[in-house]
């Protein structure tokens, strides 16, 4: 039976200043990509058709991604993304900025008229896109501040609290600004990969703390005992969520799609954060600055 082994890394070779470098780093320019599309777009990142309102429909036709782009053009309508869903290769999701009622049957009529079969056709109003995106926000602020929270209510000291939450402050951020290279939009599903993303980065850094701050051992020991378990828990989830990936990504279920990719996106920032950001908080902590 196959098994998974956590290799072995003497982080005690690497001074504090090379171990968190790199996150901070990286955590600088996910935060500068981030300010960019909000200068630029006025959101830190694209927001889907739940978050602005919108008509979405899916067609089925025997035509190519740009014919059916291109009926729509000449009739009229202006297609603000498209994508083939399925495993036939013949349908297709389109999504258009019209929010009103007769804008949506103009659409429908559209389609109807270049010969299309509208599987499914639905539109939300801006206002109510932009109530759906209120809520998602409060509630993805609500969870960090309620992870922080518990999490100082656990530990009770300044240092290793705050490594919890700037590691699991990274995990979302760094995943944020990845969905903007990639042109992924935050949708309700994506929101959701990012209150899983706070959960999962909290466990993984709460092992870690616990394992250095309450059990017997030297500070580097512990370290490792952390690694073996935590390692094996984020790259076992990382590998399923490549894998459901994949399998949505063929199957065309866009949604699972973007889901396991900020997933995946999320928890390799993790192995990053929690092994050398958080190590080198608390070796900070626990040395009083001096690396030994």
């Amino acid at each position: 039976m196959p098994s998974f082994e956590v290799p072995e890394v003497d982080l005690s070779q690497y001074s504090m200043r090379e171990l968190v470098a790199p996150p901070l780093a990286v955590l600088v320019v996910a935060l500068a990509v981030l300010g960019a599309t909000f200068a630029l777009t006025g959101s830190p990142v694209a927001l889907g058709i739940e978050f602005t309102g919108g008509t979405e429909i899916v067609v089925e036709t025997d035509a190519s991604q740009s014919e059916v782009v291109a009926a729509f053009d000449e009739r009229g309508q202006d297609v603000s993304s498209i994508r083939p869903i399925g495993t036939d290769g013949n349908s297709y999701l389109l999504e258009f900025q019209a929010t009103t009622e007769g804008a949506q049957n103009d659409i429908n009529d559209a389609a109807n008229d270049a010969g299309f079969d509208v599987v499914q056709s639905q539109s939300s109003s801006a206002t109510f896109g932009k109530s759906t995106q209120e809520l998602a926000l409060l509630g993805v602020a609500g969870a960090f501040v309620g992870m922080s929270v518990v999490v100082f209510v656990l530990f009770r000291t300044f240092v290793p609290s705050i490594a919890v939450v700037l590691s699991a402050f990274s995990d979302i951020v760094i995943p944020l600004a990845l969905m903007n290279v990639f042109g992924i939009e935050l949708s309700l599903g994506t929101v959701a990969a990012l209150l899983m993303l706070i959960g999962y980065s909290v466990d993984s850094d709460i092992l870690l703390n616990n394992q250095v701050l309450r059990r017997s051992g030297s500070f580097w020991e512990s370290v490792e005992r952390a690694m073996r378990t935590g390692v094996t828990m984020t790259v076992t989830s990382i590998v399923a969520m490549t894998v459901m990936t994949i399998v949505s990504y063929i199957f065309g279920i866009q949604l699972l799609t973007d889901i396991g990719i900020v997933l995946v996106f999320g928890l390799t920032a993790d192995l990053m954060n929690t092994y050398m950001m958080n190590v080198t908080l608390l070796r900070w902590y626990k040395f009083e600055g001096v690396a030994r």
